[in-house]
């Protein structure tokens, strides 16, 4: 069953955050699982960001978590971050495309 998680974040400091983004896509090439990645920006909150993140499993979700790039991601969005993260964790039970 497809997984999907939440990240939302606030951060005045988004460039450092992309920045170490791209560095953890660079280090995780051919080890990560997630399918897609969507960055968005809340237009009525500034500052406020959600990364959405795809995988085809839980448990696909669970072994790219436990990768030390992942970990090492995580320290730096506490670190640039305006207040800790909230995470939803997502079951997809209907999906459409148009």
């Amino acid at each position: 069953m497809t997984f999907i998680q939440l990240i939302e974040f606030r951060t005045s400091r988004i460039e450092e955050l992309n920045a170490a983004m791209d560095r953890w896509l660079a280090t995780t090439e051919g080890k990560r699982t997630s399918t897609l990645s969507v960055q968005a920006q809340d237009r009525d909150a500034p500052d406020t960001y959600v990364h959405i993140v795809e995988f085809p499993s839980y448990e696909a979700a669970m072994a790219n978590s436990n990768l030390p790039e992942t970990g090492e991601f995580a320290a730096t969005l506490a670190e640039v971050c305006d207040g800790p993260p909230s995470f939803r964790n997502l079951d997809v039970v209907r999906s459409t495309a148009e």
